[in-house]
């Protein structure tokens, strides 16, 4: 049996204990009087930091009976969480990646939330993607915290002086790069070649990239899908990733001038406004691909340990940061858009000229989550997709080659059960 299905059979006998426990008075009081529930999540800036230390003050002044223990994991957060999982003691409450969510509710170990959500608390109010994420069967097992997607981003300068459109479909975007180029200086799209950023082209002709928990690569509608995605860069060289210019991501390669029109997440506009504050650049739906809009959401949730002796306390905690109230004061600095429609609306970034085509994209996002396997699945996706992007073997040939790879690390992983 491998290290993580030990962890599985563990989870699931500690859960048991505890919930005997929690019914023989699990809920015990600090000298103090305040039942103290812990709380981890992974390292942020310095001003993210802040403001949910703030946040966390002001739930504790608004329920003087709750103590909260912040716990910062800054490295391997996840590697940490399960082994504090398997020695029964993992935090109360804690973050979870949209991508690690399926493994980990299929252990157990996660707390349904359904029992505790009332209807005054509005889950509806969620935008559906970000709160399907984290849902399997009909079950809540986490509430997102906040989401990123993806929007073009393009210099107003650069199109002007070419005469260009914004572009509203692909075949718009990939003319407009043509005429954006400049030598092997300037490009008029900058592309990240990874599964992450491609999933939802992948997808755009109704292949599956994942089906039935097995890498699918080789359907011929994915690769119908990614072929003008590598051509544009090889055939059309009006694209390029950004280490072909000696940047280190799209934010960087589009704030230098070297690409006209990149993909990002929100998180760009600030680095944007504070590393290039001359450069000029507006932002908009991603074009849409066969007349079907589409783009990437990436989203974290608040989840709550099935072994937490402070279930109640814990809830209250969540509740607070993912309601309104409380999802409105993390989601005023902008570090992320908020999973709430009307939270979005109350800020304004609906109508935001950045932040409003991000928050159109929610709706019709590819979640950046596809089942317990899919981190297997892109990492041989990316290992062997970047061969063909630089024109060392077809497409084909490269997708064949990460598809067997992946099916067999995860046939190999379900043996070792």
């Amino acid at each position: 049996m491998n290290v993580f299905r030990q962890i599985v059979a563990l989870a699931a006998t500690i859960t048991v204990i505890a919930g005997l426990l929690t019914g023989c008075g699990g809920n015990e009081k600090r000298a103090d009087g305040k039942v103290e529930i812990t709380f981890a999540g992974w390292g942020s800036t310095p001003e993210e930091s802040k403001l949910l230390e703030e946040l966390l003050a002001d739930f504790e002044k608004q329920h003087p009976n709750i103590k909260v223990k912040h716990e910062v994991i800054a490295d391997q957060y996840m590697d940490v969480i399960k082994t504090r999982l398997i020695g029964g003691k993992g935090p109360d409450v804690f973050y979870l990646d949209a991508i690690e969510a399926p493994a980990l509710i299929e252990t157990g170990v996660l707390e349904p939330l359904d029992r505790f959500i009332t209807d005054d608390f509005d889950v509806d109010d969620f935008e559906k993607p970000m709160i399907q994420a984290f849902q399997q069967g009909n079950q809540t097992f986490g509430l997102p915290k906040g989401y990123s997607t993806l929007a073009l981003f393009y210099n107003k300068k650069m199109l002007n002086k070419a005469g260009v459109q914004v572009p509203e479909t692909w075949d718009e975007l990939r003319e407009a790069s043509r005429k954006l180029t400049t030598g092997n200086k300037i490009y008029g799209f900058g592309q990240n070649p990874e599964l992450a950023r491609t999933f939802f082209i992948a997808q755009s002709l109704g292949g599956q990239v994942v089906k039935d928990g097995r890498a699918n690569f080789t359907d011929p509608a994915v690769l119908n899908a990614l072929q003008p995605y590598v051509d544009q860069h090889l055939t059309d060289k009006t694209a390029a990733q950004p280490s072909d210019v000696g940047a280190g991501w799209t934010g960087e390669m589009f704030g230098q001038g070297k690409a006209a029109m990149v993909l990002e997440g929100n998180w760009a506009i600030p680095f944007l406004q504070s590393t290039f504050p001359k450069t000029d650049f507006g932002t908009a739906e991603v074009p849409t691909i066969h007349g079907k809009k589409g783009t990437m959401a990436f989203t974290v949730a608040y989840v709550m340990n099935a072994a937490s002796e402070k279930k109640q306390a814990s809830w209250e905690l969540i509740s607070y940061l993912t309601g309104k109230e409380g999802m409105k004061a993390w989601a005023s600095k902008k570090f992320e858009l908020p999973t709430r429609k009307s939270v979005a609306a109350e800020l304004g970034y609906d109508k935001d000229p950045l932040l409003g085509p991000l928050v159109k994209g929610a709706p019709y996002a590819t979640v950046w989550s596809a089942g317990s396997t899919l981190p297997t699945i892109f990492n041989n996706f990316n290992n062997q997709f970047v061969s063909a992007y630089i024109g060392e073997r077809s497409l084909r040939e490269a997708l064949e080659d990460a598809q067997a790879q992946a099916n067999e690390e995860i046939e190999f992983q379900l043996y070792d059960q």
